[in-house]
């Protein structure tokens, strides 16, 4: 008797085991399709943003698939938390169609036991939400950043576009009609009027960019000088075979990397709220803000997948889906958001109030608390010829 309730042990401890790994099976593969499918959606956007901005400023293909490689790290770590959620809701429902829960509950299973993998799957998702946050987030976005300034300041990426009118700087107008393959730049006008009282304007029938000396060299070739001294009244026009205007003068310099909060260390942003709010010029209180956000957004994560989960066990089985239970688990996402939104303002304005970052995640793990002692209620059956 005792070897046979030790075979039963034995048998039903693997038999759970091998449960919470097929159900954390499902909730990884489901959310690693809906995570794609919503990252190729919010990166496509993206995308076509980044390609309208830069090929048509005649940068490179090379130079569009970096800025889309560094974008891509806070498209994912926006994504996470719905895909969490997503995943946890399909196959839940599924699983409630199926009836496998069903068959599960009636082995013995509570609510709370069904949410062991469910845990295990939000504290995955919650890992993967911390390293982009506090590591592939800041990077990306600071490398992003710098390389958004030496693009600004490139003399190529402002000047070379066909067709036209261009500003590089106040006072200075271009215009190219055609730039050959070869890189020859046809019928060129350059007007500086910097200097009020003598604007200059040149024209010619074509032009080469030449690097020298760490400067940039318009040579026009087969053109003229139309100089106006409005002092003298006067009008002068010069003819030239071959002229080299330093045009890295015409460009105004590009803006210099301002740190920002979004690419600081969270270390320093916590061992140091003064200094970093002085290098960023922010304020301490959103200093804290965001580095407290950096540890909430995981928890939110474990929510969402929490929250999914206990939506859908309050329902119980039933043949005609669980469409309410699903509507009322999107609208208690949208409840925290509007909490999180609520507490944003206040701590951005004091910074004494940073805990109030994490109600939102007190909020959501409640709220799944609440719905899985309801799941685990036992269901009383109204007795017969009870009135309604």
């Amino acid at each position: 008797m005792v070897r046979a309730n030790v075979r039963h042990k034995i048998w039903a401890g693997g038999h759970v085991a091998r449960f919470d790994r097929y159900l954390l099976s499902q909730l990884l593969v489901l959310f690693g399709f809906f995570a794609l499918v919503l990252i190729s959606v919010y990166w496509v956007n993206r995308a076509v943003v980044l390609f309208d901005q830069l090929i048509a400023d005649g940068h490179s293909a090379r130079v569009f698939l970096e800025f889309s490689a560094l974008s891509l790290p806070p498209v994912i770590a926006q994504v996470l938390p719905m895909s969490a959620f997503a995943g946890a809701v399909y196959v839940t429902n599924r699983l409630s169609a199926d009836s496998e829960l069903t068959v599960m509950q009636a082995t013995g299973f509570s609510p709370w036991r069904l949410a062991r993998p469910v845990l295990y799957y939000g504290l995955i998702v919650a890992l993967m939400m911390t390293l982009l946050t506090h590591l592939l987030v800041p990077a990306s976005v600071k490398q992003l950043r710098e390389r958004e300034v030496e693009i600004s300041a490139s003399v190529s990426a402002r000047l070379l576009r066909e067709g036209t009118f261009l500003h590089p700087a106040s006072g200075v107008t271009l215009f190219i009609r055609a730039i050959t393959p070869e890189g020859e730049l046809q019928d060129i006008y350059l007007a500086d009027r910097r200097n009020p009282d003598r604007p200059v304007t040149y024209t010619a029938e074509r032009a080469y960019l030449v690097r020298e000396d760490g400067a940039t060299q318009m040579v026009m070739v087969n053109g003229q000088a139309q100089r106006l001294d409005r002092d003298r009244q006067s009008l002068s026009l010069t003819e030239f075979a071959d002229y080299s205007q330093d045009i890295s003068t015409l460009i105004e310099v590009g803006r210099t990397l301002r740190p920002r909060l979004s690419f600081l260390p969270t270390f320093a942003l916590l061992a140091d709220p003064e200094g970093m709010a002085e290098i960023a010029r922010s304020t301490p209180a959103k200093v804290l803000e965001e580095a407290h956000q950096r540890f909430a957004q995981p928890l939110l994560c474990l929510c969402a997948a929490l929250i999914g989960f206990a939506a859908l066990q309050t329902g119980g089985f039933s043949r005609f889906g669980l469409a309410r239970q699903i509507v009322f688990a999107i609208l208690l996402l949208v409840f925290i958001k509007m909490v999180e939104s609520a507490v944003t303002g206040p701590v951005r304005d004091n910074a004494a109030l940073w805990p109030l970052v994490y109600t939102p995640v007190v909020a959501g793990l409640l709220i799944a608390w609440v719905l899985l002692w309801r799941a685990a209620r036992p269901r009383r059956l109204r007795p017969q010829g009870a009135p309604a």
